[in-house]
Order: structure tokens, then C-alpha cells, then sequence
């Protein structure tokens, strides 16, 4: 029987970029998912560009998956405090062929690549799309979720 493996998730929401870097660097995070539909941030450090250079600085991967992120729909629901209607609009992107197949290479990242983070804005991740994806991948594929914190700026 192999080892459980472990998925974890982070939000860089109230975190300075090195405090995320430290923290994915301790937890011996190897390949960094970012499940952001856009995958800009107005927060030094967090734009594509410039995450996958930082990471990289430390031995860690980077992999856009955008079709797991939330749809423009759901992040105006969101930004008015509609959760409910963001709790639908998630679950309905979810069955999409693209975030299926996301989700599928996902999974086999977590089994194949070493330990895996996924990556989102929030701080919380129960307030989070990245929880879904974190508790469908721990369903299905008996991995341990962890979620990471980083230190507050």
C-alpha cells in the first residue's frame, strides 16, 4: 500500500509574497497549481509572471490550471456577498468538460508529482472555490488536504 499522499491549498490574501514562498518552501511544496481563472493580481508578486519566477527561485513548479478557476459570473457574485449563487455557478463550472479534465490532471499531478498546492486569493479557505476542489480530490482520491496559512502582513 503506497503512501497517502497530501494536497495542499493557500490563499495569498493578507501575505506578502516572500511570507507564501516561505511557507510552500517549509511544507516541502514541490508543484504550485494556481486555480485562478485570471491568474493577475494587483499584490506584488502574485501575477503569473512573476509567482512562477519566485517559485521557480526556490525549486518549486508552477501550472496554470484557469479552467478550474471561478467563472466572471461567479466572482461578481462573490464580490457582492451572493454565495449561495456562487455555490451554483461553481458547482455547474465543475461539470464542464474543460474543468473535469482539469480536475483529472489535477488528481494525477497529486499522485505522480510530489507534494501539490493549490493556489487561490482568499485567505480562508472555507470562503474559497479551491476548498471544492480540494474536497472532490480528497473524495475521490483518498488524498489528505491541508490547508496552508501564511503570515499576515
Amino acid at each position: 500500500m503506497g503512501k497517502t499522499r497530501k494536497l495542499f491549498t493557500i490563499g495569498y490574501e493578507q501575505a506578502a509574497s516572500k511570507a507564501v514562498l516561505d511557507e510552500l518552501e517549509q511544507a516541502g511544496v514541490k508543484l504550485l497549481v494556481d486555480v485562478r481563472a485570471v491568474a493577475a493580481s494587483r499584490r506584488p508578486g502574485f501575477s503569473k509572471n512573476q509567482l512562477a519566477a519566485g517559485l521557480d527561485a526556490r525549486g518549486i513548479s508552477y501550472l496554470h490550471l484557469r479552467g478550474l478557476g471561478t467563472p466572471k459570473d461567479g466572482r461578481e457574485a462573490a464580490r457582492s456577498g451572493q454565495f449561495g449563487a456562487l455555490h451554483k455557478i461553481y458547482a455547474k463550472h465543475l461539470k464542464t468538460p474543460q474543468a473535469r479534465e482539469e480536475l483529472d490532471e489535477l488528481s494525477a499531478l497529486v499522485r505522480q508529482a510530489g507534494p501539490v498546492c493549490i493556489l487561490c486569493y482568499e485567505r480562508d479557505h472555507r470562503e474559497c472555490h479551491r476548498q471544492w476542489i480540494a474536497e472532490i480530490i480528497e473524495q475521490r482520491d483518498g488524498m489528505k488536504v491541508e490547508n496552508l496559512a501564511a503570515k499576515q502582513v
